[in-house]
């Protein structure tokens, strides 16, 4: 099992956290794993070698977070973690389970209703970093649930006010009001924090392949507004610029010398393995629960309209919209910087294979709105983009595109509103690093 990232080590390690852990497997040696990587970051350890004792401990703590292994006698990790859902359902749950235990694992998902999975051996830097995300989301989720019952109580005590008391009517609608806000605010942070981690998940896949930095994003950029030219609802949008962010993700625990060849220099036994990856990308994102619209679009990415892709053969317009979007751009990219084919083509090159493969690979439809996609669908911009240097930011500013470093990683998403914190942040890194970063901010027009 890896060690955990210098720079990630030190995010972890910056503060201990008061949370229960409670770890469930019938090895002692991957319990003591488990313990020595947790236990210097100040949770509350507990232990388990069977599912039946790990339900005990439950009755007598309150545990956060379980982790429990899914081969174990008597009960399985699957029965275990269902029966965790039944009874403390607030409980974050997580499975660990070997790559042959796929079918038990879908089962798993589907009665233990666990957040995510991790394959044996894991990385220790991503099951720690996974495990803290997943409490954070715990905690945000029980902010809300909280604000939201504060709602219902304040609207049960304005129904009881009298109609005469004006003033008292107007004071609890006044606090209904900012707590409303509050939520809305809430739910627009944990929004931003969503996307912010796809975006990241994005980067570390891209690093995983060796890929040009910034080639799922500028895929996500142009399969988001095909989709809008194509005229697909918001949410629908919203799942292709996920899943073009995501496509790749099946491909991150393959060997590495898959990433070093194009596709179609590969090896016949080699493309087989390749050819896993949209199944083995949906089945990490059922671990995510609310997009499954995304799963189903990167399941079906490397579907040709003609029936002859895989993994399902799906023809015409039995492939999902998204997917055919996500395949066209998918491949002009890749066309472009060499991941498809051995040598690299042009733009016009690649829009002429795209033309030769219309109708056959690809749905005619989306390569002829593709070839004449122009900006009449994007709203004109109401402020003015303008790149600044670090020492000219201010509270407040607004960035108008991600932060990086040169080698892909994302510090900043677009969007963010820039704080005291941030600024003094990006200033440390780009001395540190001794490396330039490029800032973009929005300027009011």
């Amino acid at each position: 099992m890896g060690a955990i990232m210098n720079n990630a080590d030190t995010i972890i390690q910056e503060q201990t956290f008061s949370e229960s852990l409670l770890f469930v497997d019938d090895e002692e040696s991957i319990l003591s794993s488990l313990k020595r990587l947790f236990r210097p970051l100040g949770y509350r350890i507990f232990t388990a070698q069977s599912g039946a004792e790990g339900l005990d401990i439950m009755k007598k703590e309150e545990i956060d977070l379980v982790v429990s292994d899914m081969r174990m006698p008597e009960m399985d990790g699957a029965q275990f973690l269902e029966n965790v859902a039944a009874n403390w359902p607030k409980t974050v749950r997580i499975l660990l389970t070997g790559y042959a235990d796929i079918t038990s694992t879908v089962a798993a998902i589907n009665k233990g209703k666990i957040y995510s999975y991790f394959s044996k051996p894991w990385e220790d830097n991503d099951i720690a970093l996974s495990i803290r995300h997943a409490l954070n989301v715990k905690d945000l989720e029980e902010e809300r649930d909280g604000l939201l019952e504060m709602i219902l109580v304040k609207n049960e005590k304005l129904k009881e006010l009298n109609e005469s008391l004006e003033d008292k009517v107007e004071q609890r609608t006044a606090e209904l009001k900012q707590a409303f806000l509050k939520l809305e605010k809430s739910h627009e942070s944990l929004k931003m924090g969503y996307f912010a981690t796809v975006k990241s998940f994005s980067s570390l896949i891209e690093m995983r392949e060796g890929a040009v930095a910034g080639y799922s994003r500028r895929i996500a950029d142009q399969a988001r507004k095909l989709a809008l030219k194509m005229e697909m609802s918001n949410a629908d949008v919203q799942d292709v610029l996920y899943a073009s962010l995501l496509h790749d993700i099946g491909k991150i625990g393959m060997p590495d010398h898959l990433f070093n060849k194009p596709f179609n220099a590969l090896s016949p036994e080699d493309k087989v393995t390749v050819c896993k990856h949209p199944v083995i990308g949906q089945g990490v994102m059922m671990a995510w629960g609310s997009l499954e619209g995304v799963a189903r679009i990167i399941r079906s990415h490397r579907e040709c309209y003609d029936g002859y892709g895989y993994p399902d053969s799906l023809k015409g317009i039995e492939i999902p919209l998204g997917a055919r979007i996500l395949s066209v751009v998918s491949d002009f990219e890749a066309l472009r910087i060499g991941k498809l084919a051995s040598q690299k083509y042009s733009a016009l090159e690649a829009q002429e294979y795209l033309i030769r493969h219309r109708g056959k690979r690809y749905d005619p439809d989306v390569v002829d709105a593709f070839l004449n996609m122009d900006s009449s669908h994007q709203p004109t911009p109401q402020n003015q983009e303008l790149k600044i240097s670090l020492k000219s930011l201010v509270p407040g500013m607004v960035l108008s595109k991600d932060v990086m470093l040169k080698d892909g990683v994302l510090l900043l998403s677009e969007g963010r509103i820039l704080d005291k914190r941030n600024i003094e942040e990006l200033r440390d890194m780009e001395k540190s690093l001794n490396e330039n970063l490029d800032i973009h901010v929005l300027m009011k027009g």
